[in-house]
């Protein structure tokens, strides 16, 4: 899951996308309010981190900015600032969650996992399909009872397709999920990782849409 961390604080920053991608996210880490706004038309991400006190633009503005364009993605906001006024400008500006600094890594990666369960219209805190039970907040999954191993990316692709269950999603938007600015991707990485899922999983699990992606497909569409 792709995440973007907007927050000025160097110390603070370093420990989130630290924690961070100990948790399976892909980080993208900007420091500054103006190109955290331009990252933001550019590209896409499942959750953004975004702190108020920034250079050149501040948080709310972003927010304010991302939301006049409908872009609908998550925002758990950080802020040191902890009074009813502010809470409540932030949420009418658009903000999905605040976070009051100093705080630990646990609560914001648990909340973290709550706006994505949301945005993807779930409350279930794990995800179910013929016999897969896939639990976000452990990085396990099973199968038919049993535990299955799967590497870092090998989850985030199985988490990704199975929180979109009858969506055909292509090659690219999985790569973007899967990789931040600063990761390395072999053209053929993607099709290596679903190879192996569907080895360790059930060779039907995951469908080719020639030219254009992968999809799990509805229980119902008797695939």
């Amino acid at each position: 899951m792709r995440l973007l961390l907007v927050e000025d604080d160097e110390i603070l920053g370093d420990g989130l996308v630290a924690g961070l991608k100990m948790e399976g996210y892909a980080v993208d880490w900007l420091t500054n309010g103006k190109l955290a706004d331009e990252a933001l038309k550019l590209n896409s991400y499942e959750l953004i981190v975004l702190d108020l006190n920034l250079p050149d633009m501040d948080g709310m503005a972003i927010l304010r900015a991302l939301r006049n364009r409908k872009d609908e993605t998550p925002v758990m906001v950080l802020t040191a600032k902890d009074t009813i006024s502010d809470r409540v400008l932030g949420l009418d500006s658009g903000a999905d969650d605040f976070v009051i600094k100093p705080f630990e890594l646990d609560e914001v990666c648990a909340r973290l996992r709550a706006l994505a369960r949301r945005s993807e219209g779930r409350s279930a805190p794990t995800i179910e399909y013929k016999g897969i039970i896939l639990d976000p907040a452990s990085h396990q999954v099973t199968f038919n009872n049993e535990k299955i191993d799967l590497s870092q990316k090998e989850f985030e692709i199985l988490s990704f397709l199975m929180s979109n269950i009858g969506k055909v999603v292509s090659r690219s938007r999985l790569e973007e999920s899967l990789y931040s600015w600063d990761s390395d991707v072999e053209s053929n990485t993607v099709e290596v990782h679903i190879h192996y899922l569907r080895k360790k999983l059930d060779p039907a699990l995951i469908r080719t849409v020639r030219g254009v992606g992968y999809i799990i497909d509805n229980e119902d569409d008797g695939q």
